[in-house]
């Protein structure tokens, strides 16, 4: 078998690639090691509630991702179309002594807030002031320390990190996990004055596709995936295993077990692997140990995933995008996010859905966990944080694990990204692509496909 373009991975990354470049008329073929297209990302419907084992939601911070919604629609024949959560949904909460407070949302309720000390509200003052940094691998908690003040790194970074990456400020470095932020800082000298200077700029039509929202689609985001797999078709080759790549004289050459144990090979001219760095090792054998121990540097944050779903929330009000948990609180989750109340149908009427996020970079050891123990932590949680009362339960509980849930952009990053771009340099025709650079996001994701898709249409 032939194709012009071999693309290793059927999650988001993979999918949006072939997609578009399908739809442009090139010849492609994705290879997919699951039985089911979609990666991590995989959506669930039970006794009225919709929920994620995955990803639960994204950002729209570029574009591209409602450029793609947009075709979407029209080749799904509306299967596939775009949700954005409601403003109702917009409060974030952090947890501080016995509750969930509202994150502050700009300079007035930061200097009102009960989650920063007094000293630490004058420091945010005097934010635009201070002296920038100089050190390109400071991590986040350093930068945010030395611009804000302790209080701000324990109860808005730490969580937020906690949320996105699940990881530790102490170790991210900041112009790679968080690179709008280091610029902010790096060409303006400051995030507020960053931030309003960038407000000011000139956008484009294109720009304002942008929004910042936080975005699903209707009915989960399976059908995303699932209505780039269907345009696809037979293009895709799931149950693959045994997958190995080698170059060829002028091509590349896959070899591989399709579902039924059977030996195939496919000759391509361009490959685009989408998979984890944990799998290049295997995939990609002709790669010379160090350079291949370089690009697989990465470290993985683990994750528990449990989806708790009631029918009656007995009154309570739930209408945030939901609550963080600073380390420093001590408490057995790292959040919760509340999806019913950025997303329709996701709980039957009058009931509500939660995701609670449990391990992470500083908590490994969640993992080890048997069902039993974070099912007992669920209803703790369930009582003590979200304030039902001791005699009810919660209609549903489902636990997903995953032991290599988010990539973390540590000080190994910059020697990852040289290693990967020697690597394209030395092999011709091969593209290392997926989280293991350009962002974990959705929209990193949806960006990064995009961007090698038009590269190589244009």
């Amino acid at each position: 078998m032939k194709t012009d373009i071999l693309i290793i991975g059927a999650g988001l990354t993979g999918l949006t690639t072939a997609y578009t470049l399908a739809s442009k008329g090139k010849n492609v073929h994705v290879l997919e090691r699951m039985e089911r297209p979609g990666g991590q990302i995989h959506t669930y419907s039970e006794d009225g509630f919709v929920f994620e084992s995955g990803p639960n939601t994204g950002s729209i911070s570029n574009p591209e991702v409602v450029e793609l919604m947009q075709e979407l629609e029209k080749t799904s024949n509306g299967k596939c179309r775009l949700e954005t959560a409601p403003d109702s949904s917009k409060r974030r909460l952090i947890w501080k002594g016995d509750r969930f407070r509202e994150l502050p949302s700009g300079l007035g309720s930061a200097i009102t807030t009960p989650l920063f000390t007094l000293g630490d509200k004058f420091r945010i003052l005097g934010e635009p002031w201070r002296k920038k940094g100089n050190n390109p691998d400071e991590t986040v908690g350093e930068l945010a320390r030395r611009r804000l003040g302790k209080s701000f790194v324990d109860y808005a970074v730490d969580p937020f990190l906690s949320g996105v990456y699940a990881g530790d400020p102490n170790t991210l470095v900041t112009r790679y996990a968080l690179p709008k932020l280091y610029n902010l800082e790096q060409n303006y000298g400051s995030f507020v004055r960053g931030a309003i200077k960038k407000a000011k700029e000139p956008k484009t039509d294109r720009d304002k596709l942008a929004t910042k929202k936080v975005f699903s689609a209707i009915g989960g985001l399976s059908n995303i995936t699932d209505s780039m797999a269907d345009f696809l078709g037979d293009r895709i080759s799931l149950g693959v295993c045994n997958l190995k790549i080698n170059p060829k004289e002028n091509a590349w050459e896959a070899t591989f077990l399709d579902k039924s144990g059977n030996q195939q090979t496919i000759s391509a001219s361009t490959v685009i692997t989408t998979c984890g760095s944990y799998s290049l090792p295997e995939i990609l054998p002709f790669v010379e140990p160090e350079l291949m121990n370089q690009v697989n540097n990465l470290k993985y944050a683990p994750m528990i995933e449990v989806c708790v779903g009631v029918k009656d929330t007995l009154g309570g009000d739930y209408k945030a995008f939901g609550g963080l948990v600073p380390t420093i609180e001590k408490k057995k989750v790292l959040g919760i996010l509340f999806p019913s109340a950025c997303f329709s149908g996701r709980a039957p009427e009058g009931g509500a859905l939660f995701t609670y996020f449990i391990g992470g970079v500083k908590h490994a050891e969640m993992l080890e966990k048997s069902d039993s123990e974070i099912t007992s932590i669920v209803e703790e949680v369930f009582h003590d944080m979200l304030k039902f009362p001791n005699t009810s339960k919660p209609d549903l509980i489902k636990i997903f694990r995953h032991k290599t849930a988010i990539p973390q952009y540590e000080l190994s990053t910059g020697e990852r990204l040289s290693a990967v771009e020697k690597l394209q340099k030395q092999y011709q025709g091969l593209i290392i692509a997926g989280n293991l650079r350009d962002g974990i996001g959705m929209a990193h994701r949806i960006k990064q496909a995009r961007d090698i898709a038009e590269k190589l249409i244009g």
